[in-house]
């Protein structure tokens, strides 16, 4: 007897499942306690790798409660591709939807806080430009200038202190979170991913680049979102960061 993928899928991921019928050890025996041997360890190894992507989502609801969310987790949202590291990337959505926890309104911010955190280091390399290419271009091919922005960046904006919260429960001496809505910027210079918090017009301007819109289009976004919005200061920290890899003017675009 054939054992299908979806039934195994089910009965792996979920411990009230029974095993399925016709699945051997190999030498013609039912599976029995093997199977539940693997479903362990399978159900501990994908609930280890939540708990490395998401270390302040662990702190801020302890390791129990995180364990037994994880488990509710992993039953609705199998892997779909065997990198470990990929695991979890619907995790801030499932904490949005859970309505158990819909009281900590913040928890899938922070969670997409944590997400981009491990997208930007897992991202590919890039070569920053010389600033002196942004310095020397024209008014006419600053008009039309669009960049691009290395892999590691990330932008996530929140109406909560979502970098403050992450922050008090990660880092020692950090204080308490004083509430507001963050953008926090999230940049992998060198090895370890970097966050920045940054202003709501900043957050606006990097979003409309990331878009494909021009310098100018991105900073009238910019200004929509904070009235007095400084291009300069917004480029600067995109140069300082090295996070602008090319500058597309004319024929280039």
């Amino acid at each position: 007897m054939s054992v299908s993928q979806t039934a195994f899928h089910t009965a792996l991921l979920d411990a009230s499942e029974a095993v399925p019928e016709g699945l051997s050890d190999g030498v013609g025996h039912p599976a029995g306690s093997r199977f539940s041997v693997y479903r362990n360890n399978v159900a501990v190894s994908l609930t280890e790798a939540l708990e490395l992507s998401f270390p302040a989502i662990v702190k801020l609801l302890g390791e129990e409660n995180f364990k037994g969310l994880a488990g509710i987790f992993l039953r609705q949202n199998p892997p779909e591709t065997p990198i470990m590291m990929q695991y979890g990337a619907a995790f801030p959505d499932f904490l949005a939807g859970f309505e158990p926890l819909a009281h900590i309104g913040y928890l899938p911010d922070v969670a997409r806080l944590e997400q981009a955190v491990r997208v930007s280091y897992h991202a590919a390399d890039a070569t920053p430009v010389d600033p002196e290419v942004l310095q020397e271009l024209s008014p006419e091919e600053l008009a039309t200038a669009r960049l691009e922005l290395a892999p590691s960046l990330q932008v996530i904006r929140s109406p909560w202190p979502i970098h403050q919260i992450w922050a008090y429960n990660l880092e020692e001496g950090s204080p308490k979170p004083t509430g507001g809505a963050q953008s926090v910027l999230i940049l992998r210079p060198e090895f370890d991913p970097e966050l920045t918090p940054i202003s709501s017009g900043i957050a606006a301007f990097i979003i409309a680049l990331l878009r494909g819109e021009t310098l100018p289009e991105a900073n009238e976004a910019a200004i929509e979102s904070e009235e007095d919005f400084d291009l300069s200061h917004g480029l600067g920290l995109l140069l300082s960061a090295q996070a602008i890899t090319r500058i597309k003017t004319g024929e280039d675009q």
